[in-house]
């Protein structure tokens, strides 16, 4: 089973890809930059704001398929510089109840001025 998932309470596809796949029981989240959906605009240029933006938009396109935050099982995160990661890595924290996911933090270049950029994969049962 292979279907895509769409949500107005997230940023739309800046190119040609979906803002999340299902396949079977994992759903595969684009990566998300820091816009509002609202106003299709970085919400700042603060790593914590651009983190917190990202996270709320992750968390919509989970919600759009009946799942949460919690059910993430791995991360991959892009940073626009090394010296983000400690206050990216607080605020990250503070969306998880449970113990956060695997994830893999590198960084490279992000296009629009985005100091952070994360997608997910969700093991949904």
């Amino acid at each position: 089973m292979r279907k895509i998932i769409h949500t107005e309470n997230a940023p739309k596809p800046l190119g040609a890809y979906s803002q999340a796949v299902r396949a079977g029981k994992f759903l595969f989240v684009s990566g998300q930059l820091g816009i509002d959906p609202e106003t299709g605009r970085l919400t700042s240029d603060n790593i914590i704001e651009q983190t917190r933006r990202v996270m709320e938009n992750i968390k919509a396109i989970l919600k759009a398929d009946d799942h949460s935050l919690n059910e993430i099982v791995q991360a991959n995160v892009y940073l626009s510089s090394a010296k983000h990661f400690s206050d990216f890595n607080n605020e990250y924290e503070s969306h998880f109840d449970k113990e956060p996911p695997a994830r893999v933090t590198v960084g490279v270049e992000l296009g629009l001025g985005a100091l952070v950029e994360i997608s997910v994969i969700a093991y949904c049962e």
